[in-house]
């Protein structure tokens, strides 16, 4: 049975439509799609590949270590 990973992916509007992910916890795996759908989907086929790679060359896995929290300022 294979292993499941959790990570955490951000995803932001683009100004000209679609969408930009980014994964904080593998720096580097960024993926873009035109609707949200299209955007997760991409974005885990690039977490996969950055994994796999990693596997390959037998370095270890990344762990999360990331806390989200909204902060309120005034203006």
């Amino acid at each position: 049975m294979p292993q499941v990973y959790h990570y955490t992916v951000i995803l932001e509007r683009e100004e000209e439509g679609g969408f930009h992910a980014f994964c904080p916890a593998l720096p580097g795996c960024h993926s873009q799609g035109e609707s949200l759908e299209e955007t997760l989907s991409n974005i885990r086929e690039a977490i996969l590949a950055y994994l796999e790679s990693l596997k390959a060359h037998n370095e270890p896995l990344p762990r999360e270590d990331l806390l989200i929290k909204p902060v309120e300022v005034a203006l």
